[in-house]
């Protein structure tokens, strides 16, 4: 299973406001830090930001996908909102996905760099 990932930026600040706003819902906060690097998570680096400074821009939804999990819908909802007001741009509001699975909630988002964030919870049933 996978332990952590990480995604290339060109801002490494502008993009550490932008996520710890929208990672807070979600539990994470800045554990690590390094010069071109910061890592998130709820005890150690679960999700990185790497500066890339030479990085060209994506076009849309060419970049990574990442998907991390909430606990409720609440915080995937709160994910969205908090991304949406730091400046990022909606790709799926938050909702039902019943396309994927009877019990699916999630939102996405796109970054400044290209990249597709998607948070996720599972409803205990279907009708939440």
């Amino acid at each position: 299973m996978i332990d952590h990932v990480s995604i290339a930026v060109r801002d490494l600040k502008a993009s550490a406001r932008f996520y710890e706003a929208l990672l807070a819902p979600l539990g994470m906060t800045r554990v690590r830090e390094a010069p071109k690097s910061i890592g998130y998570g709820k005890i150690y680096p679960e999700f990185w930001l790497n500066e890339r400074i030479h990085l060209k821009p994506l076009p849309a939804d060419s970049g990574a996908h990442i998907c991390l999990r909430a606990p409720d819908t609440t915080a995937v909802d709160a994910f969205h909102a908090a991304a949406l007001a730091a400046g990022a741009k909606s790709a799926g509001a938050p909702g039902p996905r019943p396309q994927y699975a009877s019990h699916y909630y999630a939102a996405f988002i796109c970054d400044f760099d290209g990249n597709r964030i998607e948070a996720v919870t599972f409803l205990q049933n279907a009708a939440e």
